[in-house]
């Protein structure tokens, strides 16, 4: 067998991760042991050598054990997203050059028919003798988040995408990891490899189960260590199944994290280490936060002799590291990073007292008489109410200004039907001097409606268009 670490096979064996985890999914589990013996593509493993591959699976856990197998022995793994456009898969194909979909489900009306291997992938085991000597450095294909049209394809390799330390488990204590992100996503694998590397296992959640039904079966595996976007643990700190963890260790990335949802975990949890991270899937990691406190220590900026170098150009965060990925795939016109080495986030931030906050994104401003507004950051003026516990600021037209700042609310809990009216009256009037006071007058929503839930995005982001 491969015992090289340039593989994920061989990075599994050095981790001696293969005698103890496990990866579990809605629709089973699975003990990495098995995979010594066996394969879940079974006789199909030897005719994937050296191929393309376009992994478009219904389940998470049939992608996982794809990704173990066929690392160091495909050309290019595709990670297609189980939220990508019907048709947008026969696009997306052609330009990974795909000559082979792995899949679970029934394509042919989508597209991924056209690729010239067609495999019906499994979360079984099949026992047999597969020789998984790796021969060929893999790359590593992911879909950008993009909200319109055909997101852009990144490369990455095994190198760019792996934790610098290889994960963050200790043998001698089992840790569990847990994710709200689809595997397929950059913050999900990000968390596959630091359970698998780190000498851990992994419960990954489904688009099938609630979040209820979610944390009721992290909590009985379990979970130690769990991860997701701000907008998941709002929806999480909403349910009544929430008490079922009891995590040594929360991880909150992919959106701006504000000191609302902070304190909010830190209160359910006072024996977690609470973490938020920035990264992106062109960029990679970026940088952790340990403190409690929202933002990031202005000194991680400039600062020189680190892995990862980040400046401020134009009020956007720019990233340099090894962990960039490699480029754009197909015939982006658009480079990847400038010509130093650095990715534009597109996020936007601002210092405060030697620290810098989040206030948005560069694209997504709204625009109110020429002045502009980034809805995040009336997003964390409203959540600071204890009232609140998510809301979505938007643009509305308006004849004379354009665009006025419009909100949407979730509130804590919802009113009884005597007082409904007024309750909703005193909660909007409570938020709206909220806002007036640490606002601009321009920034401060014109209109506030309460709303039993907000639309979210396959990525766990707050759905914006």
């Amino acid at each position: 067998m491969e015992n090289s670490e340039a593989s994920l096979w061989g990075k599994l064996i050095a981790a001696g991760n293969l005698s103890r985890g496990f990866v579990l999914g809605h629709d089973g589990r699975v003990a990495f042991q098995e995979l010594m013996g066996g394969s879940s593509l079974g006789s199909s493993f030897d005719q994937l050598r050296g191929r393309s591959v376009f992994i478009r699976t219904k389940h998470q856990l049939a992608a996982v054990l794809a990704f173990i197998e066929l690392d160091g022995i495909a050309r290019r793994l595709v990670l297609c997203p189980p939220d990508l456009p019907n048709e947008h898969v026969s696009p997306a194909i052609a330009i990974a050059e795909a000559d082979a979909v792995l899949c679970d489900d029934d394509l042919r009306n989508d597209g991924a028919a056209e690729a010239a291997f067609l495999i019906r992938s499994s979360s079984k085991i099949v026992p047999g003798n597969f020789e998984r000597n790796g021969c060929h450095p893999t790359e590593w294909i992911l879909f950008t988040s993009g909200t319109t049209g055909l997101p852009k394809l990144v490369v990455h390799t095994l190198s760019t995408l792996c934790p610098a330390n290889g994960g963050t488990g200790n043998l001698g204590c089992p840790v569990v990891w847990s994710t709200f992100y689809d595997i397929r996503r950059y913050g999900g694998l990000q968390i596959f490899f630091r359970a698998l590397l780190g000498g851990g296992s992994l419960v990954m959640s489904s688009a099938e189960e609630s979040t209820e039904e979610f944390l009721i079966r992290a909590g009985a595996s379990g979970v130690t260590h769990i991860s997701g976007t701000p907008t998941h643990w709002r929806k999480a700190l909403m349910s009544s199944s929430l008490h079922r963890l009891s995590p040594d260790y929360i991880r909150l990335s992919g959106e701006m994290v504000d000191q609302m949802i902070l304190d909010s975990l830190h209160a359910v949890f006072p024996q977690a280490r609470i973490v938020h991270a920035f990264a992106s899937t062109e960029a990679g990691v970026g940088f952790e936060v340990r403190d409690g406190l929202a933002g990031f220590p202005a000194s991680l900026v400039g600062s020189r002799g680190s892995s990862v170098e980040m400046k401020i150009a134009n009020g956007s965060l720019r990233i340099r590291s090894p962990r960039t990925a490699v480029r754009y795939l197909g015939n982006s016109s658009e480079a990847l990073a400038d010509p130093d080495g650095f990715v534009n986030t597109h996020d936007v931030v601002e210092l405060r007292s030697n620290r810098y906050y989040f206030v948005g994104r560069a694209d997504g401003v709204i625009n109110v008489g020429g002045l502009k507004v980034h809805p995040e950051e009336v997003e964390a003026v409203i959540n600071r109410h204890p009232g609140v516990r998510m809301s979505l600021a938007k643009a509305r037209r308006n004849p004379v200004t354009g665009e006025l700042v419009v909100a949407d609310v979730v509130a804590q809990s919802v009113p009884g039907q005597v007082d409904a009216t007024t309750d909703a009256a005193v909660l909007r009037n409570q938020i709206l001097a909220i806002c007036r006071r640490i606002l601009a007058p321009h920034k401060v929503p014109a209109a506030i409606r309460f709303v039993p839930s907000l639309e979210m995005t396959a990525s766990g982001k707050l759905a914006r268009r």
